[in-house]
């Protein structure tokens, strides 16, 4: 149902985990934050609503996070491309060259 290995392409597309993660973001805040509230006042409700807060958020992270990793990964390796061109072109090396 949720997908879990994503190419950095596809991932940057939206789905239906970036709804989920768009639903499930505000609503996990109200609940911890109102949760804790009301768990430091002892009541019931905030114990129920900061158990429930604290769940959603970890599907939340289970959901959206592969995403997340396949895009900085892509990043990551197009960051490393450009700073060795740049360092090539700072020592006037040529560009294919491998820095000795």
């Amino acid at each position: 149902m949720i997908r879990k290995t994503w190419s950095a392409h596809e991932a940057d597309e939206w789905t239906k985990e970036d709804w989920i993660a768009i639903v499930l973001s505000p609503l996990c805040y109200v609940l911890i934050t109102i949760g804790a509230a009301l768990t430091i006042l002892l009541q019931v409700s905030g114990y129920i609503m900061l158990i429930l807060g604290i769940g959603l958020t970890i599907y939340m992270h289970l959901v959206i996070d592969p995403k997340l990793k396949a895009i900085s990964n892509e990043y990551e390796k197009k960051q490393q491309t450009y700073l060795e061109e740049l360092e090539a072109k700072v020592r006037w090396k040529p560009i294919n060259q491998k820095p000795s």
